[in-house]
């Protein structure tokens, strides 16, 4: 093998992805086990890997500075894609469950641009903060503002169209997506306390009008009873007979029945919706037991440690690509933290898959493009200290 083949082969990235791959066919298969089922999950969830392989292959054709140079057309892409969506006719974005989040281009064949819009918004915020720090070398409380301030209206403008779908949860990822990017851009910290201020204390009005005048948060700001009910069941579950109860006494029973090692394949017993998608961790914990789901965590950890060293890496040679790499970092955590935090009973229920692992084209598929970035960061990574070392 050349000294090029080497730079395009990087074991850690792909024995990780071939780890989640796996567990995630063996724990859809166990999902659809339950009789509520009648679709081959698992073949589908084939499909949208080899097209994310696909996808990994693609990318390595460009570099970072293409990537860099066309990271705002991208991101453009995806706001239109988004803006066309609540306008679209029923038959190309049908709603579902009082939803528009989905182009539908044949039966059963179904695209959720705000998955994919994620991975654009990430790439052109990193290329944001990299251009302005290159412009300018030495930091000011007036040039950090600006910094915010854009990286503020370029998260605004997906957040709000997303809102009109409505996906509040999904508006919250992209939230915490920009928040960490903020943090990790370098701003004056005097600023970023104030703005965490600001948002602890917003979350903390939002979550009191919810709980204390439910009515009033349903008739005048709008928010769902669905959302009211999963709020006040994550606060107090033995108060709430609801929908999210239900969900959260089967994903305890689930993880619980599974004890220390589980029950093995296709002995899945507990009965529960949504079970291959956002329940998928309770599947594994039923399945593989304690032992089963500590390693899944540890995956995560593994994963978001080599992001984290990847990122740390690269910075000297591409700023860009660092803070593409603590963006996606941020995705995949609030993913992990959220999707197993609802199993678990510490977290509010929300639609969030768990990345890599929970059945879905669209979650799938955008974060293997994400992954096809990471990709070629650590591909150009290997570069720079195969050079430095010569």
């Amino acid at each position: 093998m050349n000294k090029k083949q080497n730079y395009y082969f990087q074991t850690d990235l792909i024995l990780l992805l071939i780890a989640f791959a796996i567990i995630s066919f063996l724990a859809i298969y166990n999902a659809q086990q339950l009789e509520q089922y009648n679709t081959n999950f698992v073949i589908r969830q084939m499909v949208f890997y080899c097209i994310g392989i696909g996808m990994i292959a693609a990318v390595q054709f460009l570099d970072l500075e293409q990537l860099y140079k066309t990271s705002l057309y991208i991101y453009l892409a995806g706001v239109v894609l988004l803006g066309l969506l609540p306008i679209s006719p029923e038959f190309i974005a049908r709603s579902i469950n009082g939803a528009k989040s989905w182009y539908t281009f044949i039966p059963g064949l179904t695209l959720q641009p705000a998955e994919f819009v994620k991975i654009s918004t990430i790439l052109f915020l990193a290329a944001v903060i990299s251009k302005h720090k290159e412009k300018f070398e030495v930091s000011t409380f007036k040039t950090d503002i600006r910094l915010l301030g854009k990286l503020l209206l370029y998260t605004a403008i997906p957040v709000f169209l997303i809102m009109l779908q409505p996906d509040f949860g999904t508006a919250m990822v992209y939230l915490f997506i920009s928040g960490m990017m903020i943090i990790l851009s370098g701003i004056n910290w005097k600023i970023i306390f104030s703005l965490i201020i600001s948002g602890v204390v917003v979350v903390a009005g939002a979550l009191l009008i919810v709980i204390e005048f439910p009515n009033f948060a349903e008739e005048t700001i709008g928010v769902k009873p669905y959302q009211i009910d999963r709020v006040m069941t994550w606060f107090d579950p033995s108060q709430q007979s609801s929908d999210a109860n239900f969900h959260f006494e089967r994903s305890h029973m689930a993880l619980g029945s599974g004890q220390l090692f589980g029950k093995g394949m296709g002995s899945i017993e507990v009965n529960y919706p949504e079970a291959q998608t956002d329940f998928i961790f309770s599947v594994i914990g039923e399945s593989f037991g304690f032992v089963g789901s500590a390693f899944v965590v540890l995956l995560y950890f593994m994963f978001l440690y080599k992001l984290v060293t990847l990122g740390l890496n690269i910075y000297k040679h591409s700023p860009f690509g660092a803070y593409f790499c603590f963006g996606f970092l941020s995705l995949m955590l609030v993913h992990v933290f959220q999707n197993i935090g609802m199993t678990v009973g510490i977290m509010p229920i929300t639609g969030i898959p768990l990345l890599l692992i929970s059945y879905g084209g669209s979650s799938v598929m955008s974060t293997m493009l994400g992954v096809a970035v990471i990709y070629r960061v650590a591909v150009e990574e290997t570069i720079q200290n195969d050079y430095l070392f010569k």
